[in-house]
């Protein structure tokens, strides 16, 4: 028989448990390839504004140098008032906006948009990489970037994955054959598998909701991992770009069976995904319009209500 000093361990230990999960959720998408009738600009890029509980964080900046500002301004998103950047990966059709967003509402509001959260490897050389460039000019704003090597709580019920092992060999950093090089700090080379890709992990009652900005870790690997790391829940939704669209259809249907394992709830496929992929995953999965949809400039969703994609992608 349990002692009243074990209940009560055991009480306190769920209400704390309780108390870490997000009560309210939502996102807006700001950046992706398909234009809806509401002013928004298309770009092969991503970006969306979530909102958690009253922290509001920006995932993702873009491609285009003001492609988010002028989408936010079309939706009237008001991003003076976000502190926090989220930048998924190094790619340009993610960081592109960055610059031109702080200095906007750094003019307003010093504090706004003046973290930026990014994993472990983001800053490596890679030929090409715009990144060193964008880390002066960021910091010389006043902006901080703060590097995660592991899962991390930034908030209460959220999360960020930080690099994301890749226990399946899910290949979704390529474009066809072409990968790029990597210096690692010991100056050995490798393939870029993009090691710093990072995604957002929120806990809720329903589930786990997870937004990605290319899931070039893969995202039976990203969504298996935030199970294994948050919690073992339902992936509620999925929300953002996953790099599918390239795959046939035999791996369609083998990210489809982890997907529906994972009790995949709510699928929201923006940027890279691809339409067909979306369309190709709704029907093996199981889900309806109602709950998978192609993202579109100015698709939400909303914890308790779910996803409303727009008029030109319902």
């Amino acid at each position: 028989m349990r002692t009243l000093t074990a209940l009560l361990t055991l009480t306190a230990g769920l209400v704390a448990g309780q108390d870490h999960r997000a009560r309210s959720v939502e996102v807006k998408v700001l950046s992706t390839m398909l234009a809806d009738n509401n002013g928004g600009i298309g770009e092969w890029g991503f970006s969306a504004l979530v909102v958690v509980d009253g922290h509001r964080i920006l995932f993702d900046t873009g491609a285009g140098l003001d492609t988010v500002l002028k989408n936010a301004q079309a939706l009237k998103v008001d991003l003076t008032s976000v502190p926090d950047v989220i930048l998924s990966h190094n790619h340009a059709d993610h960081t592109g906006g960055l610059i031109t967003l702080r200095r906007d509402v750094r003019s307003k509001d010093s504090a706004a948009l003046a973290r930026a959260h990014v994993a472990d490897g983001i800053f490596l050389k890679r030929a090409g990489s715009k990144m060193p460039a964008v880390r002066s000019e960021y910091e010389a704003t006043g902006g901080k970037f703060i590097s995660y090597a592991a899962v991390t709580e930034i908030f209460p019920g959220v999360w960020l994955t930080g690099p994301v092992p890749r226990v399946y060999p899910e290949r979704n950093f390529t474009i066809g054959p072409r990968t790029g090089i990597i210096e690692m700090p010991d100056g050995s080379t490798r393939e870029d598998n993009i090691p710093e890709d990072m995604s957002l992990v929120i806990d809720t009652d329903r589930g786990l909701v997870v937004i990605s900005g290319c899931g070039h870790s893969g995202i039976v690997n990203t969504l298996e991992y935030a199970r294994a790391k948050v919690r073992k829940a339902p992936i509620h939704a999925a929300l953002g770009g996953f790099h599918l669209f390239q795959l046939d259809d035999e791996k369609l249907q083998w990210t489809a069976s982890k997907l529906r394992e994972f009790g995949l709830q709510n699928f929201l496929g923006a940027h890279c995904t691809g339409i067909e992929a979306t369309y190709r995953i709704r029907e093996l999965v199981g889900l309806s319009r109602a709950t998978a949809a192609v993202g579109a400039v100015g698709s939400e969703f909303r914890l308790g209500e779910g996803i409303q994609p727009g008029s030109i992608s319902k």
